[in-house]
């Protein structure tokens, strides 16, 4: 188990947001969990639940999401938003040839809010990292108002960009429960 401070993107700073955290956790059950907890979280805008299904542009509010590089500049992209629906894309260069990506196993989501602190739990399958190289961890946190910051381990440019290899931080040899 590995905890990772994300960082908000100096061009997009947060309104009371003050830290964003994700646990990763290698489960003995063949899931990999992250968790996303959110403190400072009083004026979050927060998707309202819906059926666990999948559905696009879910990044436009609140959403958490992993990055899984694959070697040779092919990457997947998981989105996945407290309202229980998620998104899988898989490219096959920087931002080239998205196309939707079927996971084995369909993302398992449950969030829950309490005062300051929002908690976002994501299950995937433990294969869906089994050949990836290196990840990248990141959020979008959008605050009443529609003021959106962007969180990540790590940013590469001027302007927030998750598929930026700069952000893809965490070896996944590392983070490996062995």
């Amino acid at each position: 188990m590995q905890t990772h401070e994300l960082m908000a993107h100096p061009d997009s700073p947060p309104g009371k947001v003050r830290s964003v955290r994700v646990r990763w956790q290698e489960l003995t059950d063949r899931r990999l969990m992250l968790r996303y907890r959110v403190d400072g979280s009083e004026d979050m805008v927060i998707p309202p639940e819906q059926q666990p299904r999948r559905a696009d542009e879910l990044w436009q509010s609140t959403c958490c999401e992993l990055f899984l590089y694959d070697g040779g500049g092919k990457y997947r992209e998981f989105n996945f938003s407290p309202s229980s629906q998620w998104a899988a894309y898989g490219f096959s260069g920087y931002r080239s040839n998205m196309a939707r990506f079927d996971p084995r196993r369909d993302p398992d989501i449950s969030s829950d809010r309490g005062g300051t602190v929002f908690v976002l739990t994501a299950f995937i399958s433990l294969a869906e990292i089994e050949r990836a190289e290196c990840a990248a961890i990141s959020a979008v946190i959008e605050e009443t108002g529609g003021r959106k910051s962007y969180w990540a381990l790590g940013h590469g440019g001027p302007k927030p960009d998750f598929h930026d290899p700069a952000c893809f931080r965490l070896q996944l040899a590392a983070a490996r429960i062995t």
